[in-house]
């Protein structure tokens, strides 16, 4: 039996309360998913994938989430939990015991919400995209209790020190000016974008003030994590023609 890493989420949550993010070692995926990758849209092998899955703490109660970068989040109580079926959303929100949420990443921003009486939990998706387009607003809008009463843990996502964005993206966040540090190696207009920060604010100005995590870098950890951005870098690097990796997976569920 393989026995996959994870880190637990470190915040006071109420007991009942269980999340996480997986690793991207002890499962079965080959290289260059090697090998705890649990997407099946990334070219891995879907037989593999499955039987990581399968891995994970209550994988029988997991919805699995077909994310487009949008700021749609769906009720997990209204759809069910169906294994084969991806929905369409890029954040989910539960009340009922054992029912899972849970985003996958490789660099993106994931944050994890309970409210404190441990009657609530979501999961939410957040690249610059979907940070821009409100995701973390309509998920707290659409949880059926008081923003104040929620607490937040930001998953492990890519770090500013090798975030680097273009002006396009710094205009998209201009009330963030502190998000953004220009990348003072080179002539072109570009910056190092931190989207820990920019979630942060998000969450205060909705009044959540209890907001954890954010220390991770899915780049520079390679150990630990997946990246899109590295692989893209290694294989522009060594002029390889594509780049391929896996995506780790951030959950939350009330046992």
């Amino acid at each position: 039996m393989l026995r996959p890493s994870y880190i637990q989420a470190n915040w006071p949550a109420p007991n009942n309360v269980r999340a996480f993010t997986s690793c991207r070692s002890g499962g079965f995926s080959r290289p260059p998913f090697d090998s705890f990758n649990l997407a099946q849209h990334v070219g891995d092998d879907q037989h593999l994938v499955n039987k990581n899955r399968q891995l994970l703490p209550n994988y029988k109660n997991f919805t699995w989430l077909n994310q487009t970068h949008s700021n749609h989040c769906v009720d997990l109580g209204e759809c069910g939990t169906d294994g084969d079926l991806a929905l369409e959303a890029d954040a989910c929100f539960a009340t009922s015991k054992k029912q899972v949420c849970a985003v996958m990443t490789a660099d993106c921003l994931p944050i994890l919400f309970c409210d404190q009486q441990g009657s609530c939990v979501a999961a939410v998706h957040a690249g610059w995209r979907g940070l821009a387009d409100g995701v973390i607003e309509n998920t707290v809008s659409k949880m059926p209790v008081n923003a104040k009463t929620l607490m937040a843990w930001m998953g492990p996502a890519i770090s500013q020190q090798h975030f680097e964005v273009g002006e396009e993206i710094k205009e998209i966040f201009s009330d963030y000016p502190q998000a953004f540090r220009q990348n003072q190696q080179t002539s072109e207009q570009k910056y190092f974008a931190d989207l820990y920060h920019i979630a942060k604010q998000k969450m205060l100005a909705l009044g959540i003030t209890h907001i954890f995590g954010g220390e991770y870098c899915t780049y520079k950890q390679e150990d630990l994590f997946f990246s899109h951005r590295r692989i893209t870098h290694q294989a522009a690097n060594r002029e390889m023609p594509t780049a391929t990796t896996g995506r780790i997976v951030s959950a939350i569920y009330l046992s």
